[in-house]
């Protein structure tokens, strides 16, 4: 049968077409080609509007589940000799070998082809597929322990040992092919060998979780000093709190009490500024609780407490605190510790006042007492260090004590009127006029609504909208009144938050939202226009799409085709235009929409369709002399203009036309560009790809004679093919 090639003739060609070695016999005369199934082409859908009736997901599966055939399940087949027997260990191996030639790499098809093998008792097929899918997917821990598990399913020893011995050498941090090699040989009780191969393990240093196998392996046979020899280079290996506790309790339970002190003690020397140094200290001194050492234990409770930071002390405190309600005078130890404590403190503060952190501790460890008196003592003397400098950098730290303070007199002490004399004592003494907390105001106002006095907190609202305006607060303050439904106070607000920041576009647009819910179209597009006739702007390229949408949207289509207008004098950037073009092509197709096809098919209709078509090309074409003319040099703006104006053509079907955009078409081009260095002395050049459009070519005569350049060699090489 001859083949045919595609592609150029003579020898190149022939050496890519070479004839299949064997053909496929299932085919008889029919060749490849003939039993192709050949799939339509994908048309477009020109009509994208709904179907009348919808038909959901579950209905199109419910419905081809129904209409399935029965499956056709091939007849059980009773083999009743040799022959027969051959005949089908030859059929399924060769259906294996298919599978595994066509998923190499599935070892899931390597494990079912060895299992099938195992089933025929055939063990050195079986071991030798296990050997082709090692040699494909040696990496794949779970082929190991497939392959060894079936050495020992069928009791070959030595060999489940060699596939074991291979895989930990392969995979030596796969901590479970350690575990199964080593259950396996104390299954066999072969002890020695199992120690052998955690000591094979332990080479490689594992996590804490083989270590602590390896003690549990050890103790299981009664060999105590083996573990606490393993033990030793546990802690020597992982120096860690737990560690050094499991050890310590190791001992505690053989009943060697000085051997279990003296880990501690090394733990605590090697150890006592580990982030996790809270732990060892509170073991050890339960440890001590458990053998009566009541001073050893409070000896190491204080030397905790001294070396343990502040922020990871919280565990520690607490276990101290119950040692002594259990071994000593509660009240006498607990304001030693607390009287210590705030020793330490009133030193820190005294030697830098202005270190609000240690304020901070020091409230802390008294709200921890409980005690109310001193507590409002501390929070008075801290507010009182007011920072020097009247900058908001150095007052972010010192007003969360203010904070703190109110928070403690709602919450803890309960004293309302104490509270809102803090936050007004806060309010007074913050510089408004250089600088504000919006957090404070919003806070103080927020305590007043929650006392239900919705006058206090729009006084407070106000005074800050009138002394220090910012944007949290008008935004939560309009929250507020909008929650409360008070439309009319919205609208004051937002006319001095407007007022204020006259370039904010989140306050117009905001603003224009609140009159659009409640139907106010009129005062909507007021707000609009003040908006976009502002000199400045913070994102006007937002506000100018909102009030567009909204133009669409009331189906005021001249309007949105005057602010577009407006719009092109401030700004001809080329979104400006395709947005421009895209609404004369759209304006005005929701509305027939769900129209019938015979009214689609209608004169009329047509010709509304074909009056789109006419502006929206009209767009383009102002958009494209704007950029051969006015902009030259933006080509590749001009070249995108052109990419969607093809589109939009090829997009309105027979009414399109899309030659009339082929014809503007530019032709790209990579050039070079000098780019000087940084010293100047020499020049580089890099590539940048350039647009020919056909007007440049008419005018320039170099280009002129560079496209029939062009021109002849496409011709040169079209004949060459032929």
């Amino acid at each position: 049968m001859a083949l045919t090639t595609r592609g150029g003739g003579g020898a190149g060609g022939g050496d890519h077409a070479k004839a299949p070695s064997a053909s496929d016999p299932n085919l008889g005369f029919l060749t490849k080609r003939d039993t192709e199934v050949k799939l339509p082409r994908a048309t477009r859908v020109k009509n994208k509007t709904p179907a009348p009736i919808q038909i959901t997901a579950e209905q199109i599966l419910r419905e081809a589940r129904e209409r399935q055939e029965p499956e056709i399940r091939p007849p059980k087949q009773k083999i009743t000799d040799t022959h027969e027997l051959a005949e089908y260990r030859l059929r399924k191996r060769k259906e294996f070998e298919d599978v595994i030639r066509r998923v190499r790499w599935s070892v899931s098809a390597w494990v079912k082809y060895a299992r099938w093998e195992e089933q025929q008792r055939d063990f050195a097929r079986a071991r030798s597929v296990y050997e082709r899918a090692l040699d494909v997917a040696h990496r794949d821990h779970t082929l190991w322990l497939k392959y060894a598990e079936f050495e020992m399913r069928n009791r070959f020893v030595n060999h489940a040992r060699n596939v074991w011995d291979r895989a930990v050498s392969l995979l030596p941090r796969v901590d479970q092919l350690w575990y199964k090699y080593i259950h396996m040989e104390e299954l066999l009780g072969a002890v020695a060998n199992a120690r052998q191969v955690f000591e094979r393990w332990m080479a490689w240093r594992p996590d804490t979780a083989g270590w602590n196998s390896y003690i549990k392996f050890e103790l299981r046979y009664g060999e105590v000093e083996r573990a606490r020899a393993i033990y030793e280079r546990f802690v020597a290996e992982h120096p860690r709190p737990d560690t050094f506790i499991r050890y310590a309790k190791f001992e505690m339970k053989r009943g060697e009490v000085e051997r279990a002190r003296r880990v501690y003690e090394r733990a605590a020397d090697l150890l006592a500024d580990d982030e996790d140094a809270e732990v060892l200290f509170v073991a050890f001194a339960e440890f001590e609780e458990r053998c009566r050492e009541v001073e050893r234990a409070r000896a190491i409770y204080k030397y905790a407490l001294d070396r343990v930071p502040k922020g990871h002390a919280e565990e520690l405190y607490r276990k101290f605190l119950a040692f002594e309600k259990q071994f000593g005078d509660r009240d006498g130890i607990e304001d030693a510790i607390v009287g210590k404590r705030r020793f330490q403190y009133e030193d820190e503060v005294r030697k830098n006042p202005l270190n609000y952190d240690s304020w901070f501790d020091y409230i802390r460890l008294e709200e921890s007492v409980g005690n109310k008196d001193r507590i409002r003592e501390v929070y008075e003397r801290a507010i009182a260090n007011v920072p020097p400098a009247e900058e908001k950098r150095y007052w972010q730290r010192y007003i969360y004590l203010w904070i703190n303070y109110a928070l403690y007199e709602e919450l803890d002490a309960q004293d309302i009127e104490r509270t809102r004399e803090v936050y007004k004592e806060c309010l007074k003494l913050i510089p408004h006029k250089k600088f504000t907390f919006a957090k404070m105001w919003l806070m103080a106002a927020q305590f007043e609504i929650r006392q239900r006095n919705l006058k206090a907190a729009r006084q407070i609202l106000g005074n800050a909208i009138g002394m220090a305006p910012k944007g949290k607060i008008f935004k939560k303050y309009i929250e507020i009144e909008l929650y409360l439904g008070n439309f009319d106070r919205c609208r004051t607000l937002y006319q001095k938050y407007i007022e204020w920041s006259p370039a904010n576009c989140y306050a117009w647009r905001k603003y224009a939202e609140l009159e659009k819910n409640l139907s106010e179209t009129d005062r909507a597009r007021s707000i609009y226009e003040l908006a976009i006739a502002q000199p400045a702007l913070d994102t006007p390229e937002v506000l100018w799409k909102e009030y567009l949408q909204f133009e669409i949207d009331e189906s005021e289509f001249n309007r949105a085709r005057d602010i577009y207008e407006r719009l092109l004098d401030r700004t001809k950037h080329l979104k400006v235009w395709i947005s421009f073009a895209e609404f004369e092509a759209s304006a005005g197709l929701d509305d027939n929409d769900n129209e019938s096809e015979e009214k689609k098919n209608d004169i009329g209709y047509q010709d509304q369709q074909m009056e789109r078509v006419k502006k929206c090309r009209a767009v383009f074409e102002r958009a494209f002399d704007y950029f051969r003319t006015s902009a030259p040099e933006l080509k590749e703006e001009r070249a995108m203009l052109l990419e969607e104006w093809l589109n939009k053509e090829v997009s309105f079907g027979d009414l399109g036309d899309i030659s009339l955009v082929q014809k503007k078409a530019p032709r790209k081009v990579k050039r070079k560009r000098p780019i000087p260095t940084e010293d100047g002395s020499t020049i580089a050049y890099e590539e940048y790809i350039d647009y020919i459009f056909p007007d440049e070519v008419a005018q320039a005569p170099n280009l002129k004679i560079l496209e029939a350049a062009y021109k002849w060699k496409k011709q040169k090489t079209g004949d060459d093919d032929e």
